[in-house]
């Protein structure tokens, strides 16, 4: 009887986190376009939606059995839900800069409620994703709501789709001139690439890895410089 409980109990949590993260996915599809230019005044529409996925955020907290690959889709969508939310508590806005709250700046207020937890976008980023489920591709797949931003995908991350989702974030993302501009010769890159060289370069150098990616092929002598981050709201 305990079995048939336990796998009833894990078929109908499954079942939770599958409808939650629908809601979470037909929002990003509904009020994000494909160039991940979001639609804020729609998604202040539809926030009541958004508050239900939150909602569900907010009674979760990952099992210990689940996947590598579901805990990062669980923490990126967290992330990214808490962004939004963050943007509409302060909409019409022009920067996520302009958002403080007693000396704190959006990343450092404790917005995020998880699991009974509350946690920064920080805590999110920093000591959940790149330091306990570390890949390098986190970094296109949390979004910080500015023009610099590799894009907000227009999909809830799920355990099944998040491998193939980053690593088509991390191509478009290096090839897009207009956060990396790239030749054989001179590289001018998104500064996330200086920020985080560290998280990059783990197995080889910069240029090893955006060569696994770039759709022209980067001389290791290349000449490389840093673009100047543009914090614009990412909305239309």
């Amino acid at each position: 009887m305990k079995k048939i409980y336990l796998l009833a109990l894990l078929v109908f949590t499954l079942a939770q986190t599958n409808a939650q993260t629908e809601i979470f996915n037909n929002l990003l599809q509904k009020h994000v376009t494909s160039e991940g230019i979001v639609n804020y005044k729609g998604l202040k529409a539809d926030e009541a939606k958004l508050d239900t996925f939150i909602s569900y955020l907010e009674k979760t907290t990952p099992a210990k059995s689940w996947s590598d690959n579901k805990k990062r889709a669980f923490w990126m969508n967290a992330y990214n839900a808490y962004t939004i939310k963050t943007i509409l508590n302060n909409y019409p806005l022009k920067s996520i800069m302009d958002v403080k709250k007693k000396g704190k700046d959006a990343w450092n207020i404790p917005i995020a409620k998880v699991g009974g937890k509350n946690y920064t976008l920080n805590n999110i980023e920093h000591d959940i994703l790149r330091k306990t489920l570390f890949d390098a591709r986190i970094h296109v797949g949390v979004n910080c709501a500015s023009g610099s931003c590799p894009k907000l995908g227009n999909l809830a991350f799920t355990e099944n789709n998040v491998d193939a989702t980053l690593e088509k974030l991390m191509k478009e993302f290096i090839n897009d001139p207009t956060r990396n501009k790239l030749s054989n010769k001179k590289l001018q890159l998104s500064s996330i690439f200086d920020w985080y060289k560290g998280d990059f370069t783990k197995n080889g150098s910069l240029t090893d890895y955006l060569n696994k990616y770039a759709d022209v092929e980067i001389s290791k002598k290349a000449r490389t410089s840093y673009l100047k981050y543009d914090w614009s709201l990412n909305g239309k």
